[in-house]
């Protein structure tokens, strides 16, 4: 069984040594891909980096360049958004009721989050489809994606700093403007190497809410968006037709959407007990991969 049945070898530039014209795409690095998606979906060091470099560095096949590369990683996002709307199921189920009941206004405590998600979710949905083309262009530039990621490190470990600004805010005191902020940082994450997690965090944590607060604000926000990428990008693998193993798509889907589940628990637990420097790790985490990435493309 193969992901993606034949590829050709000419569109794939990192193997110009192999004589064959095609060659199948394991089902191994598949299955390994969409775990590594559910743990850095969520994980404050970027999936779509992680997306582009570990393929690179280890030498996959299953590659950017890949033409049935972004929709089969995209299509791993829906799973990622299940799990986040299963963990956070009680959440959704309130803020969705009360916004029912509000009829829209801002009434109750849900409806107002409810609107603050939507304010939160609207920059990086206009910029992402403004900017698509653009922006699949850096699937193809590891060298400066690793470099992103170091940077992505650095934002981290500054962004524990910001806990002196936390003045213990909840939820319900976020106001629109600073929902607003919150979403133009999630719109930095269509660059790959910069975390979505990480951003909003930092960014909620900016506004005054404290750790666990603007980590649930960054998951909930996080639904919607992985959503309807996920959604977008199916119809693109549909036609491929019998160029994708549908089925292998799915279980591929599963596996990530439950390790993003764990990722989701173990971070929400994190974020609880750590209130210092609960971004350092991440960051030295981050800076470290870039830092060995670049040395290992050097050599």
């Amino acid at each position: 069984m193969t992901l993606f049945k034949w590829v050709k070898l000419a569109d794939y530039a990192p193997f110009p040594h192999f004589s064959l014209e095609y060659f199948p795409m394991p089902v191994m690095e598949a299955v390994l891909f969409a775990i590594m998606q559910g743990i850095t979906e969520l994980f404050p060091i970027s999936s779509l980096g992680h997306g582009v470099i570990l393929p690179d560095l280890l030498g996959w096949q299953l590659h950017p360049r890949n033409e049935a590369f972004l929709p089969f990683m995209v299509v791993l996002h829906l799973g990622t958004a299940l799990a986040l709307f299963h963990f956070f199921r009680k959440d959704w189920f309130k803020l969705i009721g009360g916004f029912l009941r509000a009829g829209g206004r801002e009434t109750n405590e849900e409806a107002r989050l409810m609107w603050r998600l939507f304010i939160g979710t609207v920059p990086a949905g206009l910029i992402g489809l403004l900017l698509e083309k653009k922006l699949k262009v850096l699937f193809g530039t590891t060298d400066i994606i690793l470099v992103v990621l170091m940077i992505n490190g650095v934002i981290l470990i500054a962004g524990d700093g910001l806990r002196r600004r936390t003045s213990g805010k909840t939820l319900a005191q976020l106001s629109p403007l600073n929902a607003l902020r919150i979403g133009f940082a999630q719109a930095l994450a269509l660059i790959p190497g910069i975390s979505r997690s990480g951003v909003t965090l930092i960014a909620g944590i900016s506004t005054g809410l404290d750790y666990a607060s603007a980590a649930r604000f960054s998951f909930l926000l996080a639904t919607p968006i992985i959503a309807a990428a996920g959604i977008l990008e199916v119809p693109k693998m549909l036609k491929m037709g019998a160029s994708i193993d549908l089925t292998l798509v799915g279980v591929c889907g599963i596996l990530s959407g439950t390790f993003a589940w764990l990722s989701t628990w173990v971070l929400m637990r994190w974020f609880n007990k750590h209130e210092v420097q609960a971004l350092r790790p991440f960051g030295i985490y981050c800076i470290l991969l870039g830092a060995v990435g670049l040395a290992l493309r050097l050599l």
